[in-house]
């Protein structure tokens, strides 16, 4: 924490103290802010290090496609990317698609989507 965040917390921490919801807000906020650095800088390290396979090709042997098909080119991505999606699963939670409510949200659209069609020749 720099110096002037660190102050202004000290300066301003008897005021959120105390509220529970704004602390567990914050301590939300600053995952998803931090697995959105991390999948931003997962995205610029890996488009270098394909861009600079690229290039090797181009500077030795001519433009060839040979080092976009080799698994050393990926292989940073795809172990980097199994720990942002364990990043990923800390943050969301396990149910990153669907939520604890998602089932009765579906069932109720189903049903009212049902009501309607049996209303509908009435």
């Amino acid at each position: 924490m720099g110096r002037f965040r660190r102050r202004m917390y000290e300066e301003y921490a008897h005021e959120f103290s105390t509220d529970e919801s704004y602390n567990n807000a914050y301590r939300k906020v600053k995952r998803l802010k931090g697995f959105y650095s991390h999948l931003r800088i997962y995205l610029i390290v890996n488009l270098i290090i394909i861009i600079a396979n690229l290039n090797k090709d181009i500077f030795t042997h001519g433009i060839h496609a040979s080092s976009l098909s080799e698994w050393e080119t990926y292989s940073t991505a795809f172990f980097w990317g199994i720990g942002l999606a364990a990043h990923a699963m800390s943050v969301f939670g396990r149910d990153i698609f669907f939520s604890s409510d998602w089932e009765q949200k579906k069932i109720q659209k189903y049903m009212e989507k049902e009501a309607a069609n049996t209303n509908k020749w009435e």
